[in-house]
């Protein structure tokens, strides 16, 4: 078993945080397996080196170990790239010049109230699906799967997660509809999560994902870019959310219940399982 924790540098960890992790390495502790770090920093403008720091300290106060070096995803974009060109030359990506105004205007117009969502946001409406495709794979503008032409057969996951347990199934008409044509590239980043998650997970043999619960509804893309791209399919556990006192999930920027602030009030990491409910 490989199970891995993958945080984003750009604000503290919290309580959710030492949620994930704690669970993702007991699972492998228990297995005789491997508990991995992964940096998710594509972002360069929000990601921060003291961030990273920090992460780095919480875990270890927390009683976490992994493998060195550590996998940082902005060191990995010529990776993300060939999967990209993979994509491209299989005729499954096209070229998106709309900005989200755009497509929030074009999928709201035939309808009144709010346009429909999906884990990826505002179902795209297609409005680039059939223009002109440019025979060489555009690096300047954001990269779109074709669903439709992607998506011929359901997608098959098991899962572990307390919510659902088995196979997950996903026929083609629900990533159609409910999913939509994904960025798989932003023209800011040269990636996006999904690709970069999905390619990464097969990089170091993960076999296990352990992550929240709000990721449950994103992994059928990720099983469907598994099958796209030839990479093995692990299994899944999405746990549930760790929330305040008003049932909100835990975000970066609510420093009242970063592990950091914890520490600095004197707690310890057998408290810190306590609040979390380990």
């Amino acid at each position: 078993m490989r199970t891995r924790f993958a945080p984003s540098p750009t604000g503290p960890l919290h309580l959710g945080h030492a949620y994930s992790a704690l669970i993702a390495a007991e699972k492998a502790k228990k297995a005789g397996g491997t508990f991995l770090l992964r940096i998710e920093d594509i972002d360069q403008s929000r990601a921060r080196p003291e961030w990273q720091a920090q992460i780095y300290d919480d875990l270890a106060w927390l009683g976490l170990g992994w493998p060195r070096p550590v996998l940082r995803q902005s060191e990995r974009m010529p990776a993300y790239h060939a999967a990209l060109q993979a994509l491209w030359d299989a005729g499954l990506l096209y070229p998106c010049t709309c900005n989200r105004r755009d497509i929030s205007e074009a999928a709201s117009a035939p309808q009144d109230g709010a346009p429909l969502t999906g884990p990826d946001g505002v179902i795209y409406p297609g409005t680039c699906r059939n223009k002109p495709r440019p025979t060489e794979m555009p690096h300047d503008m954001a990269l779109r799967l074709n669903m439709r032409i992607a998506a011929k057969e359901p997608v098959i996951f098991q899962e572990t997660g307390p919510k659902h347990q088995g196979n997950v199934i996903t026929t083609p008409e629900r990533l159609i509809s409910e999913i939509g044509d994904i960025v798989l590239s932003r023209r800011d980043m040269g990636t996006s999560y999904h690709l970069a998650v999905t390619v990464d997970d097969a990089a170091q043999d993960i076999t296990d994902v352990v992550r929240g619960a709000d990721l449950f509804e994103a992994t059928p893309i990720h099983v469907l870019l598994q099958r796209l791209l030839g990479l093995p399919t692990p299994r899944y556990h999405h746990h549930a959310l760790i929330r305040d006192e008003a049932g909100k999930r835990l975000a970066k920027r609510d420093d009242a219940r970063a592990i950091s602030k914890y520490r600095a009030d004197g707690l310890s990491p057998t408290d810190i399982r306590r609040l979390v409910g380990l």
